[in-house]
């Protein structure tokens, strides 16, 4: 099972490295996406000049669950600021691996720093580049 950050959802989008991974995950993996990552990516997609029906036909493209954002999820997104502070992770990658941490699944990432997250989190990670 896979959680989806933004930065792997705009890899794929942009034919960006890492892209063949992304694609992959979405026709052979469950995967999920958190409300936070989905508000993000829009930002970026429609920020960056989509219209909003082009938005929501390319959605349809992507396999995913898209996963509310509770307060538990929202909880344990703010538990893990203090062991990522100096990774200087957003509210949307802590919203992505709580998601993981919750799902037991692994959080698919572009975002290098990823990597250094301790391991006694319990969090799997695997980065596109």
């Amino acid at each position: 099972m896979i959680v989806l950050d933004t930065s792997a959802l705009l890899a794929s989008l942009q034919s960006e490295p890492g892209k063949a991974r992304v694609d992959e995950a979405l026709l052979s993996e469950a995967c999920h996406l958190s409300t936070v990552n989905l508000a993000e990516f829009a930002t970026k997609c429609l920020g960056g000049g989509m219209s909003r029906a082009d938005f929501d036909a390319m959605l349809t493209g992507f396999e995913f669950t898209v996963a509310p954002f509770d307060a538990d999820l929202a909880l344990a997104t703010g538990a893990l600021r203090a062991p990522t502070r100096a990774l200087g992770l957003s509210l949307g990658d802590r919203a992505c691996l709580a998601l993981a941490q919750r799902l037991n699944a692994t959080a698919l990432t572009a975002d290098q720093a990823w990597k250094a997250i301790d391991p006694t989190l319990g969090i799997a990670v695997e980065c596109i580049r």
